[in-house]
C-alpha cells in the first residue's frame, strides 16, 4: 500500500500510513499478548453473533411448538453470555498489556532521546513543549493503543462475523447492505483528515499551556515582585482558550461524523427490511431465518457506530506518534570519536577555532588560539556578548567548532568519545542545578560508587558541612525542587562539593560567585581555592577582583581575544582590560 500523504496548513507533508505501521512495530515484542487478545475477541464476536442464530431457533421452535427447546434456549443463551464475557476478558486484558508496553517503550525512548540530543536542540525548544510530548502526546498514543485498538479489533471482528453470518443466510440481501459501505468510508476518510489536522494544533496548544504554566510557576517570585500576575493570567488564558477552541473543532467533527454514519446505516437497514418483505425474496426463508437475518443486520449498527467514534482517538494517536517519530529521527549529539581518554594531565590547546550558531552567519568566535598548561588558572573576561560562554562551551563539546580544533594533552577532541571527554571536566555555574533529593545524593550525582566518607570529605572541602550539620537530617535532608530550601550560597557550596568529589583534571567556573553576598562569597572563594588546586581551571568572571591571581587573563571582544596576560601586565598595558578594571572600580568607589 502506498503512503497516504497529508499536507497541513504549514505545508508540511505527513505520512499517516507510515507512522501507523511504524507504531505497529512496537507491538512485536508483545505479539504473544496480542495473539491472545485476538483469540479472545474472536470468541467475543462468535458468541455475540450466536445471538442471531438463537433468535432463529427461538422463532422456529415457537412456530413449530417444540417444547424441547424450552430448556435448550436458556442453556445456550447462558453459555453464549459466558463465552462472550470470557472472550471480552481475554481481549481487554491482553490488549492492555500490549498498549501499556508500547506506551512505556515510547516514553522511555523519547526520554532517552532527550538525553542524547545536542544542546542546540534544547536552545530552540521550550521546556513546556518538551514535557508536553512526554505527557499529553504519549497520552494520545495510549488512548489510540489501548481503548481505540480494543474497540477496532473487538468490533471489527464482530462486524466481520456478522457479515459472514448474513452471507450465510442470504447473500443477495447482504450485498445490498454492503453497497452502502463506500458512503461510510467516504465520511470516515473526510473525518480522519480533519481529526489529524486539528490534532496537530491541539498538541501545539497543549505545549503552549504547559510552557506558560511552567514559566509562571518556576518564576513565581519574579511574577509577584514585578506585579506580573495579571500578565501571566492573560497569557495562560490565551493559551488555554486556543486549546479549548481546537478541542471544540475536534468535537464538532466527531459530533457530525457519527450521526451521519448512523444515518447511512439506518438507510441501509430500512432498504434491507423493505426488500426482505418482498415475497419473492422471502421465498425459501423460514420466519426464524428472516428474524435472525434482521437481528444480525441490526446488531451491526452498534459496532459500526463505535468504529466511527473511535476514529477520533486513532487519528489523534497517529498524529501524536508522527510528532514522536519526528523527534526520534533527529540526529543525536555527534559522538564520532573512538579514542578513550584516561585521566589527562590537563593541557588544553584551542587552535584556530571559529564558531557561529546554526542558521546564522554571524561569527561568534573568530580564529581563537590558546595554549593552557596543566594546573594553570585562566580567566576569561569581556563585555556581555563577547563570546566568553560560547568559547567555554566548546571545551566539553556542547558545541562543535565550525573551524579549528580543541585538544586535551594533544588529543583532538573530535576523535575522543564524549563520555571519556566529559569525565575530564567539572563545572560550577552561577545557575546551580540541584535535584529534589538528599544533600548527599546531590553531591554524589553521577557517581553511584562513592562512599559516605568521600561525600563528607568533599562537603568539608567545600566548607559546606557547617550548614549541612544544621539541617534537620544532615546529609540526608531533601533539598527541594532545585534546592529551593537552601540559600544561594549553600546551593553554590553543594555544587562545588560535587565538583570536588568528581575530581576531574579540568574545572570550569562560570560566574560562580557573581550572585552572592560578601560573606557567602568569602566561603565560596575558599571552597573554590580548594577545588582549583592541581587543576586546569577556566574562570568566566565579571567581577574582576576575583580573578586578579589568575595565571592568565584573556580579554574578549566581538568573538576575538584582544588581550592576553597576567593581571599586572594587562594593567600596565593600559588597554581593554585596564579600561574594564577602571570602569568597575570607579563604580565601586561611586557606590561607596
Amino acid at each position: 500500500m502506498s503512503d497516504i500523504k497529508l499536507v497541513d496548513q504549514d505545508g508540511q507533508s505527513k505520512s499517516a500510513t507510515s507512522s501507523y505501521f511504524r507504531l505497529l512495530t512496537y507491538v512485536k515484542p508483545f505479539s504473544w499478548a496480542f495473539a491472545l487478545s485476538i483469540f479472545g475477541y474472536i470468541i467475543y464476536a462468535a458468541s455475540s453473533t450466536a445471538f442471531a442464530e438463537l433468535m432463529k431457533y427461538l422463532v422456529d421452535s415457537i412456530e413449530q411448538k417444540n417444547s424441547d427447546f424450552r430448556w435448550l434456549f436458556p442453556t445456550l443463551m447462558v453459555a453464549a453470555f459466558a463465552a462472550r464475557g470470557f472472550g471480552s476478558f481475554l481481549g481487554i486484558y491482553f490488549m492492555e498489556i500490549v498498549a501499556r508496553g508500547v506506551v512505556h517503550k515510547l516514553r522511555c525512548q523519547l526520554f532517552d532521546k532527550y538525553l542524547s540530543l545536542p544542546v542546540s536542540y534544547f536552545d530552540a525548544q521550550s521546556s513546556g513543549h518538551l514535557i508536553s510530548r512526554l505527557t499529553f502526546n504519549i497520552d494520545q498514543v495510549t488512548n489510540a493503543a489501548s481503548q481505540a485498538v480494543t474497540v477496532v479489533i473487538r468490533e471489527g471482528i464482530f462486524v466481520f462475523g456478522l457479515l459472514l453470518y448474513l452471507f450465510y443466510n442470504n447473500w443477495r440481501l447482504t450485498l445490498i447492505f454492503i453497497a452502502m459501505t463506500p458512503l461510510i468510508g467516504f465520511v470516515v476518510n473526510i473525518a480522519s483528515k480533519r481529526f489529524r489536522k486539528v490534532s496537530r494544533k491541539i498538541q501545539s496548544s497543549m505545549g503552549d499551556v504547559t510552557h506558560v504554566a511552567s514559566e509562571a510557576i518556576t518564576g513565581y517570585r519574579v511574577v509577584r515582585s514585578f506585579d506580573g500576575t495579571e500578565h501571566e493570567r492573560k497569557r495562560f488564558y490565551q493559551a488555554s482558550e486556543q486549546n479549548r477552541k481546537q478541542f471544540l473543532k475536534m468535537a464538532v467533527t466527531r459530533a457530525l461524523s457519527t450521526p451521519i454514519v448512523q444515518l447511512i446505516v439506518a438507510f441501509a437497514m430500512g432498504t434491507l427490511v423493505w426488500l426482505a418483505l418482498d415475497p419473492t425474496i422471502m421465498q425459501g426463508m423460514t420466519p426464524g431465518e428472516f428474524i435472525a437475518f434482521i437481528t444480525a443486520a441490526s446488531l451491526i449498527a452498534k459496532p459500526i457506530r463505535q468504529l466511527t467514534e473511535v476514529n477520533n482517538h486513532i487519528q489523534r494517536g497517529v498524529t501524536a506518534s508522527e510528532d514522536l517519530f519526528e523527534q526520534f529521527d533527529k540526529e543525536d549529539e555527534p559522538d564520532n570519536g573512538t579514542q578513550e581518554l584516561g585521566r589527562i594531565k590537563g593541557d588544553v590547546s584551542i587552535k584556530n577555532v571559529s564558531f557561529h550558531y546554526p542558521n546564522t552567519e554571524k561569527a561568534v568566535l573568530k580564529a581563537i588560539n590558546i595554549e593552557v598548561k596543566a594546573g594553570q588558572v585562566v580567566a576569561v573576561v569581556g563585555r556581555s556578548g563577547s563570546g566568553k560562554s560560547t568559547l567555554i562551551n566548546l571545551i566539553p563539546r556542547f558545541y562543535e567548532p565550525v573551524e579549528g580544533e580543541v585538544y586535551f594533552d594533544g588529543y583532538r577532541l573530535s576523535e575522543v568519545t564524549l563520555a571519556s571527554l566529559r569525565r575530564q571536566i567539572s563545572m560550577v555555574t552561577q545557575q546551580v542545578t540541584l535535584f529534589n533529593d538528599t544533600v548527599a545524593n546531590n553531591i554524589a550525582y553521577g557517581q553511584p560508587n562513592v562512599t559516605r566518607e568521600q561525600v563528607e570529605m568533599a562537603a568539608k572541602s567545600a566548607y559546606a558541612m557547617s550548614f549541612i550539620n544544621e539541617l534537620p537530617e544532615g546529609l540526608d535532608t531533601i533539598v527541594g525542587d532545585n534546592g529551593v530550601l537552601l540559600s544561594g550560597g549553600q546551593r553554590q557550596r553543594l555544587a562545588i562539593a560535587r565538583a570536588i568529589l568528581k575530581d576531574a583534571p579540568i574545572l570550569i567556573l562560570d560566574e560562580a560567585t557573581s550572585a552572592l553576598d560578601t560573606e557567602s562569597e568569602r566561603y565560596i572563594q575558599k571552597a573554590l581555592d580548594e577545588v582549583m588546586k592541581n587543576r586546569t581551571t577556566f574562570v568566566i568572571a565579571h567581577r574582576l577582583s576575583t580573578i586578579e591571581n589568575a595565571d592568565v587573563i584573556m580579554v574578549m571582544d566581538q568573538g576575538e581575544i584582544v588581550e592576553f596576560g597576567s593581571h599586572k601586565a594587562l594593567l600596565a598595558k593600559q588597554g581593554a582590560y585596564a579600561q574594564l578594571h577602571a570602569m568597575q572600580f570607579s563604580d565601586v568607589d561611586a557606590s561607596s
